[in-house]
């Protein structure tokens, strides 16, 4: 096999992954190196030219010109006779310097060759694909499923390159069918072994950044700002933009007209609810805009300790708190101040004690009604020095009723 058909039989490797003949050409010096040390222990006494503009190598062999019968080593040192038929001016100690043609090198130094070519030009492509996805974290990227499996979902792209979505990145109502297109952003490109792993995600709230990005004009231009995402992936999301202009609505256009433009990103998030907020430098704003439409009578904000206290009426505190406590979690992650609630009671907001017959025996109870304490308020409003003077009964039987109060009452 000559220098271009060694060259060639590469061709269709170099067209497929878009390799520059430059950089084929650099592969293919680095790989005759590799395997001149393989075979010589050392390329030091070698020259590799490579070519690009006539898609061709060569290897010179250096070899020191020798007294006759003194070689020690035929692959490095050349006696004076066998110079001098090439050139009879050359003289003992000289530099004496020979082009050796691939096929010289045999058979399996050839496959040998092949080989380390294969490999470092698959190196080539996993650095190059290394970088180009590493460039990419945080976009979208849109791959079709290719396997799905027990742990993770494996994805090919148009160009067939591989993505991984774990099932921790999977949005919990996601349900995927073989061959459907989806979209996630990449996470992060490590390399596993020799080869990139590109990992993907459609939990990340970076994801939900970009479809918004995408869905709604004025987010992709910079006229509106989105200052904070944050979203408990398939159940529910709150994003806070703002507009350089005051002029214009930053909710009104990211919602459309009857939710027209966020329906797009709510139908990929798997029906996700999505609350949309006014940013605000106001801390008490913000956290009120946050928690959402409920009523809210006060705020008290400390902003050294990024602590909000939030004051509100009895019958607002499930809407406040949510869903598992979604709604206050993720206004606290929006707003970035710790949120707790506290319950305004009007001086008819009382409860029986016998309503607390499930939690505290029945004797203890008429103990209390028999000096007129019969709401849950009447006993908390008292010290237990106080309630002992009142009921007989023991110092810890009386704390114990005060717990189970405050749990069932005042929480």
């Amino acid at each position: 096999m000559d220098n271009i058909a060694l060259i060639e039989s590469f061709g269709d490797f170099k067209d497929e992954k878009g390799i520059s003949k430059i950089d084929l050409m650099a592969i293919i010096e680095d790989s005759l190196k590799t395997l001149l040390r393989k075979r010589f222990d050392s390329d030091d006494h070698f020259d590799v030219i490579v070519n690009p503009d006539k898609g061709d190598f060569q290897i010179f062999l250096n070899k020191t010109i020798v007294e006759d019968e003194m070689s020690e080593d035929d692959d490095l040192e050349i006696e004076l006779s066998e110079a001098k038929k090439i050139d009879p001016t050359f003289e003992v100690g000289e530099d004496f310097t020979m082009e050796i043609p691939v096929a010289q090198l045999g058979r399996r130094n050839i496959l040998t060759l092949k080989q380390i070519l294969a490999t470092k030009l698959q190196e080539h492509n996993n650095a190059m694909l290394y970088e180009q996805f590493r460039d990419k974290i945080g976009e979208i990227v849109i791959g079709e499923i290719h396997h799905i499996r027990h742990k993770h979902v494996i994805l090919l792209d148009d160009e067939g390159n591989e993505f991984i979505l774990p099932k921790e990145n999977q949005i919990p109502s996601d349900f995927f069918k073989k061959g459907e297109n989806i979209r996630a952003i990449v996470e992060t490109v490590d390399f596993k072994g020799s080869k990139p792993q590109i990992i993907i995600s459609r939990t990340a709230p970076k994801f939900l950044e970009k479809l918004l990005e995408l869905e709604i004009p004025e987010i992709q231009d910079g006229t509106i700002m989105l200052k904070k995402v944050v979203r408990i992936p398939g159940e529910k999301a709150k994003i806070a933009v703002d507009a350089y202009d005051d002029r214009i609505d930053p909710v009104g256009a990211c919602v459309g007209v009857k939710g027209s433009r966020i329906h797009g990103v709510v139908r990929e998030l798997r029906n996700e609810n999505i609350d949309v907020i006014q940013w605000s430098k106001n801390p008490e704003i913000l956290v009120k805009r946050a928690l959402g439409n409920v009523t809210i009578n006060k705020i008290d904000i400390n902003e050294d300790a990024s602590y909000a206290l939030v004051y509100t009426p009895v019958e607002e505190i499930s809407k406040v708190i949510g869903k598992q406590g979604q709604n206050i979690r993720l206004a606290s992650w929006l707003t970035g101040y710790e949120i707790d609630v506290y319950r305004e009671s009007s001086e008819d907001d009382d409860v029986e004690l016998r309503e607390f017959n499930d939690d505290i025996e029945q004797w203890i109870l008429d103990e209390f009604r028999k000096v007129g304490l019969t709401t849950a308020k009447s006993v908390l409003d008292k010290d237990t020095e106080s309630l002992l003077n009142m009921v007989d009964l023991e110092e810890e039987t009386i704390e114990d009723v005060k717990r189970i109060l405050r749990e069932e009452f005042e929480d």
